[in-house]
């Protein structure tokens, strides 16, 4: 007689995974969180937004990419869950909406109830950071899909902004500067050419280049700053115009995308200088700079326009709050994109 079990898929476990994740789930709930972990469907009080003018419901849904690889290999699970979070809420909170609560997935090839407990906790720890709950999710096996060290994740989530206070290209002007927001490493972007790079130079993850400081798979598991409680800080402090998480793409093209027609952006390199992981990852790799900045960020993990006026109190609120900031460039009133200028400091 064939089994569930035997092909691959232990329903045990996953009834252990979900006992060992209910303590760490449990720390992102407040009052709004209705009910517990088990039910089909997780449930949040709205009420709040009936106080709100004109609520507006903004969603965002990420991965981390091949960066689980990295935690596979270090058999390090705990971390990669933060990187989801703040993938999802930083794009979340780009349009000034704060976070209330994000759902996640999580699939293994054969699930050890410990290591699914670890990744979901990494979640619940970048939620308390955000400020939202984690209010359901999955956890799934997928034998044969999925070798058996293997795994995924993804999460989606909501948030609300009044409308009236919704950030983006339309309150853009020429004149407004631009401010960075200090990244952790490479955050959850550009892993594949990041592996890449290790595998063809035979960069191990347990080397300690001089320039690091620490081990190469330590830099690379660096969880990715989750902003989303200091940008909705610097909107209710400053005049913030847009926001632009800084993923994918670079920092000219993610700043493109808050441009209004009629603008475009000019951002002085040497306002600063990208963290060692970058130029170790050029220099090993022969990547060229176009192609580095194409990929990561750089260094600058958020970009905030705000009006000129408002960039000196822009960085007093960040600095108030640990966050490194600084004044990168500005909005020209000429269209011709975002572009990079200058040389980053040697």
């Amino acid at each position: 007689m064939s089994t569930y079990r035997e092909s691959g898929v232990d329903i045990g476990a996953g009834d252990r995974a979900v006992d060992l994740m209910r303590a760490s789930i449990a720390r992102t709930g407040g009052p709004e969180v209705i009910g517990g972990l088990g039910g089909f469907a997780g449930l949040f009080d709205a009420t709040r937004l009936t106080t709100m003018r004109r609520p507006l419901l903004a969603t965002s849904t990420d991965g981390v990419g091949t960066k689980v690889l990295i935690a596979s290999r270090l058999g390090i699970y705990d971390t990669v869950g933060i990187d989801l979070v703040g993938m999802v809420v930083d794009d979340l909170v780009t349009c000034g909406a704060e976070p209330l609560f994000m759902t996640d997935y999580v699939v293994f090839g054969r699930l050890n109830p410990e290591r699914a407990a670890a990744v979901v906790a990494g979640v619940a720890e970048g939620c308390v950071r955000a400020g939202c709950a984690l209010i359901g999710g999955e956890t799934a096996e997928h034998p044969g899909h999925l070798g058996p060290d293997d795994f995924d994740l993804a999460g989606a989530a909501t948030g609300v902004v009044e409308a009236d206070r919704l950030l983006g290209p339309h309150r853009v002007r020429a004149g407004d500067a631009v401010i960075g927001l200090a990244s952790s490493g490479l955050h959850a972007n550009g892993y594949s050419l990041a592996r890449q790079v290790l595998d063809r130079t035979g960069l191990a993850l347990d080397a300690e280049p001089p320039e690091l400081g620490t081990s190469v798979g330590e830099e690379l598991l660096t969880p990715t700053v989750i902003y989303a409680r200091d940008c909705l800080a610097l909107a209710s402090g400053c005049d913030v115009h847009a926001l632009a998480h800084i993923t994918g793409g670079g920092l000219a093209a993610n700043l493109a995308r808050v441009l209004p027609p009629g603008t475009g952006a000019v951002l002085d390199r040497a306002t600063w200088r990208p963290p060692p992981v970058f130029s170790l990852l050029a220099g090993r790799g022969g990547i060229e700079a176009t192609e580095m900045e194409r990929v990561f960020n750089m260094g600058v993990g958020m970009a905030a326009v705000v009006a000129a006026g408002d960039a000196d109190r822009a960085l007093r609120v960040l600095a108030a709050r640990d966050v490194t900031g600084w004044v990168l460039g500005e909005i020209t009133g000429h269209e011709d994109g975002a572009r990079l200028a200058g040389s980053h400091p040697g």
